[in-house]
């Protein structure tokens, strides 16, 4: 049998130029998302040349593909600084007074889960990000009077994994909006390739090629894997991780050839076997998993979605025949006949 080519080390020059951590640190260095990395190139390289802040973007998506990555590697390209926090972090106003006050000119203000800011700071923020000025409203009753607080300029960064949460005025008040995709396998290939090479492990291609393909498309678990792969390989073998040790490692963990973890097979089983493959509300299937609706509907059907092992219908998710047959299960006839029914969202 043929010896597995090893990629060990990124060269030397490159690797010093790289930070430690797994994130890129500029445009050039990201992968995947290219068209979205393009767009913002040109974004950053016109506001360069006019003087003026990078214009407000949101970004969205399921978790895991790039949105927080993307905000963190802006702040690298206009040479400014970057202020982070969440929605649910946001309860009132006050809140959000620090983080505005403390902006620099051109500098960045990101949120996280901007979908969960309570309509109050929603409203708040509106003129922040039209006008670069606050309205603080002091005392109360016939003696309240307001004042308006200018602000330096800056660019608001929103991410959120269900955009249909967020008001019309907020969404609109965004100039760029980005949508990312999930990733093809021959782009975590490199990612984790990349990333191996960050933490000086060595790896072969098939190996990374094999984390990939059960990454579920997204760099955020291929990371993980990564992780658990080098430690498998660091407490099993010899430290490299080759396809096979990739495999005992992932066997291990319980993430199939198929990519499919416990959760996602729960998911299936509980669909097939206790609702007969459905239809079934979200809120029954989290209800019996004992997991939150949003765990269900963020992290887990997308996936699964995309993979057609599900659809929603608008009477509630269904099990297709590929869902049945990745668990080795013979779909009735009715849910076969189901398969020629058009997949309408909810």
């Amino acid at each position: 049998m043929a010896r597995e080519k090893v990629i060990t080390t990124i060269p030397a020059e490159e690797a010093r130029k790289q930070d430690a951590a797994l994130r890129p640190r500029f445009l050039r260095e990201v992968i995947g998302q290219r068209r979205v990395a393009e767009r913002l190139e040109v974004a950053v390289a016109a506001c360069k040349k006019l003087g003026e802040p990078l214009g407000h973007i949101l970004f969205d998506g399921p978790p895991g593909l790039g949105k927080t990555t993307f905000a963190t590697v802006l702040p690298n390209e206009l040479g400014t600084t970057i202020q982070m926090t969440s929605g649910p972090a946001l309860a009132k106003p006050a809140d959000l007074l620090p983080f505005l006050t403390n902006l620099e000119e051109g500098s960045i203000l990101f949120i996280d889960e901007i979908h969960r800011l309570p309509r109050i700071v929603e409203e708040f923020i509106y003129p922040a990000m039209e006008d670069f000025r606050i309205d603080i409203v002091l005392g109360e009753g016939l003696s309240a009077r307001t004042i308006s607080m200018a602000l330096k300029r800056f660019t608001l960064i929103g991410a959120t994994t269900r955009s249909g949460l967020l008001s019309g005025p907020m969404r609109d008040r965004f100039k760029i909006h980005e949508h990312l995709e999930f990733y093809s396998v021959e782009e975590l290939a490199r990612i984790v390739t990349v990333n191996a090479a960050k933490l000086n492990t060595p790896i072969t291609p098939a190996a990374a090629h094999e984390l990939a393909r059960r990454s579920r498309g997204t760099p955020r678990v291929a990371n993980s894997r990564l992780y658990w792969a080098r430690s498998y390989a660091a407490a099993r073998h010899d430290g490299t991780i080759s396809e096979q040790v990739a495999r005992d490692a992932l066997d291990m963990a319980e993430i199939d050839r198929d990519g499919l973890d416990k959760n996602d097979r729960k998911y299936l089983e509980t669909l097939i076997d206790t609702f007969g493959g459905g239809p079934t509300g979200v809120e029954a299937l989290a209800a019996t998993m004992n997991l939150a609706t949003d765990t269900l509907s963020d992290e887990i059907e997308p996936y699964l979605l995309r993979e057609q092992y599900i659809v929603r219908t608008p009477r509630g998710r269904v099990a297709t025949p590929r869902g049945f047959a990745v668990l080795g299960k013979t779909p009735p006839k009715s849910k076969t006949d189901d398969k020629a029914q058009p997949a309408l969202f909810e």
